[in-house]
């Protein structure tokens, strides 16, 4: 087994580098114990995507390397807005933790069952940036598709209200009260900024949310949650970051944010 430091930054200098890996509709770790835990991501290559099937391969690339309880697995569609579909989303049937970074997507009607079921059994879940509109469809939605627009109420606990200009960017800081959450561990808060913009989402539907992370934008003073856990009316765990912008995953806390979410999504209350 590799260095765990080495293996994170040489995953940080693939990105920095541009470096895709296609490994699309690929389940990595094939040798992997039949214990480890399965977790799968949807991703989608869209020029408003935030580079998602770049930036997620390779960070799934180094879970796989990293951890010998996870077994990895990435799925990028194809397909347009009003009429996309997944190769091999059978795979959620499996999946203990499903990991969405898509935007805008109509699926097949068998698809959108799939996934509805994933979360309707109470399964986790962790959403990143355009997952606050992943499935809500504003184009023609083709006949045997279907979007879903209460995913970002029901499943993530929120609205998608808009969103800050771009140049402000985004200064993270801690919520009041959130040390020793586990999602915060290893974290070096100090002078994080991340160069997207923020995501307007409050108020949080969710009055049992624990917000974790606020955003700030350069030179305003609003304040918006951009992190955060809840439980769903099914009992699911949810994790969701409006963070995820594509030097996002050249930062050490973003990438350590996401390891921590996803191994306290996997854990059992």
């Amino acid at each position: 087994m590799k260095n765990h430091k080495y293996l994170l930054v040489a995953f940080l200098i693939c990105c920095a580098l541009g470096l895709p890996v296609t490994i699309f509709a690929t389940t990595l770790g094939a040798n992997k114990p039949k214990e480890s835990k399965h977790v799968v991501f949807l991703i989608s290559e869209d020029p408003l995507n935030y580079e998602a099937h770049l930036t997620v391969p390779p960070f799934a690339e180094m879970l796989d390397e990293k951890y010998e309880d996870l077994k990895i697995t990435v799925l990028k569609g194809e397909g347009t807005h009003g009429a996309y579909r997944f190769p091999n989303l059978e795979v959620l049937e499996e999946a203990d933790l499903l990991v969405v970074f898509c935007r805008r997507l109509a699926l097949p009607f068998d698809q959108m069952t799939s996934l509805k079921n994933y979360l309707r059994s109470g399964k986790p879940m962790v959403g990143l940036r355009t997952a606050n509109h992943g499935f809500s469809v504003r184009d023609e939605v083709e006949p045997g598709f279907e979007g879903w627009w209460g995913f970002v109420p029901d499943i993530l606990g929120c609205e998608n209200n808009g969103y800050f200009p771009e140049k402000l960017g985004t200064i993270v800081t801690a919520f009041p009260n959130t040390e020793g959450h586990p999602i915060l561990a290893d974290i070096d808060l100090k002078n994080w900024k991340s160069k997207g913009q923020v995501y307007k989402v409050k108020p949080i539907i969710d009055p049992n949310a624990v917000i974790l992370l606020n955003g700030k934008p350069r030179g305003k003073s609003d304040i918006e949650p951009i992190a955060w856990t809840r439980t769903t009316a099914y009992g699911g765990k949810v994790f969701y970051t409006s963070l995820g912008y594509p030097t996002d995953f050249k930062q050490a806390p973003f990438i350590q944010l996401l390891i921590n979410s996803i191994h306290w999504a996997l854990e059992k209350e």
